[in-house]
């Protein structure tokens, strides 16, 4: 006999996408409060479970494309994202092996070819974000060029420090210079034995490291994870010239190419080089397994999706009004003498702090929820803005500021 919850519903999803697009509201604290404590004997089916669910998964949550949201790396995602999201989970492909995943396969390495050369990459493949591609390059940096160090300025990702612990590899942080950038004056002479690590877009600042500094050492990983997708830009792809000569790039779709999470992609220069330096093979594989997933799905689906929904020129589209936005609220904070503007942002990304000796954290309070985060910079602690979101309106959320500034 059939198992109907293995088959496609048609009033459940229709159910379903009713709650998506009203995204129905509730006491969250009741939600969550009614939930079992543990596991039930008998479930309550699918219909009751959705009815159940739609406020928490959907009416708790922080809504990224709001008027307001300008806090994080986190952008909306567009509805193309959704569907094919959906057709992932309904076929559940897994790319460790051709025969269940056939042409998920294909789709990757069609995204992959369509990106890397943006780069001057040859290949690589997906990863679930940039802690992942991260620690795939510094593996493939160890196999290939034999480094036995890592070097990074203070303002890296936390990840490069994790995957130099993993991999064994001894890891040097060095200072950052006035700007924000890895400072070469503090690089040591002698890399042969390194894998130097540049970032494009720090995370708390968006500065770019000196991408000329690419070639002194062993191996050059630039992470891109946030930065990245500005090559595809015609107005700003000169911010990361000269990345084209890194021996490997990382980049997170689930950041500026406003995909879902979980979207990372490594490439590499010299991906069968690499690819092979990170295969391991066994009995059951048909093929190699590359990287370090084993099972792991369509991520690509999606960010396909959107490329050919939108091309190269609606991709350059969006990240340049998000481009926009950032300037917009930096000149407004650059010319009010109530606050002190870090710097003319780089890629987006606005710090800044109140003159009159005003708390941050108590200033952050008076804003709209996910309008603003927190950084620690140059030991002061700034309001920090984030230009992810195309949908945001500059003149709500500095309205905001300037009522909280008083």
């Amino acid at each position: 006999m059939r198992d109907s919850s293995f088959s496609a519903d048609q009033a459940g999803l229709a159910q379903g996408l009713a709650a998506l697009l009203d995204r129905p509201k509730g006491d969250v604290a009741a939600a969550l409060a009614a939930l079992p404590e543990s596991l039930p004997a008998a479930g309550q089916g699918e219909i009751q479970t959705l009815t159940q669910l739609a406020p928490l998964v959907l009416g708790g949550a922080r809504h990224l494309g709001a008027e307001t949201a300008f806090a994080h790396m986190d952008p909306p995602t567009p509805w193309i994202a959704w569907v094919a999201a959906l057709w992932n989970a309904s076929v559940n492909q897994n790319l460790l092996h051709p025969d269940v995943a056939p042409v998920a396969r294909d789709l990757e390495a069609q995204v992959v070819a369509w990106l890397a050369p943006w780069f001057g990459m040859d290949g690589g493949h997906l990863t679930p974000g940039s802690t992942i591609a991260n620690f795939t390059a510094l593996w493939a940096a160890r196999e290939l060029a034999a480094v036995d160090t890592v070097i990074a300025s203070d303002t890296v990702h936390l990840s490069a420090a994790k995957a130099a612990h993993l991999l064994g590899l001894k890891y040097i942080s060095v200072p950052t210079d006035r700007r924000g950038g890895v400072d070469a004056a503090e690089l040591p002479g002698d890399l042969s034995r390194t894998a130097l690590v540049l970032t494009a877009g720090t995370t708390s600042a968006g500065v770019i490291d000196d991408l000329g500094l690419i070639g002194r050492a062993a191996w050059t990983h630039v992470d891109a994870a946030w930065a990245g997708p500005l090559r595809l830009s015609p107005r700003y792809a000169g911010l990361l010239d000269g990345i084209e000569k890194a021996d490997s790039v990382a980049v997170s779709p689930h950041k500026w190419f406003f995909q879902p999470k979980e979207s990372g992609l490594i490439l590499f220069r010299d991906s069968a080089a690499a690819h092979q330096a990170v295969s391991f093979n066994g009995a059951y594989l048909a093929v190699p397994n590359v990287g370090v997933l084993g099972s792991h799905g369509a991520a690509a689906v999606p960010l396909l999706a959107t490329l050919l929904a939108w091309g190269h020129d609606g991709v350059a589209k969006r990240l340049d009004q998000t481009m926009a936005l950032a300037d917009d609220l930096a000149a407004r904070l650059a010319a009010d003498p109530r606050v002190e503007l870090w710097r003319q942002p780089e890629t987006a990304v606005i710090l800044w702090r109140p003159m009159n000796g005003q708390s941050v954290d108590a200033l952050r309070q008076q804003f709209p929820a996910g309008m603003s985060s927190a950084t620690t910079v140059d030991g002061h602690l700034w309001v920090r803005h984030v230009a992810a979101n195309p949908n945001a309106d500059i003149e709500v959320i500095w309205t905001a500021i300037d009522a909280a500034l008083g």
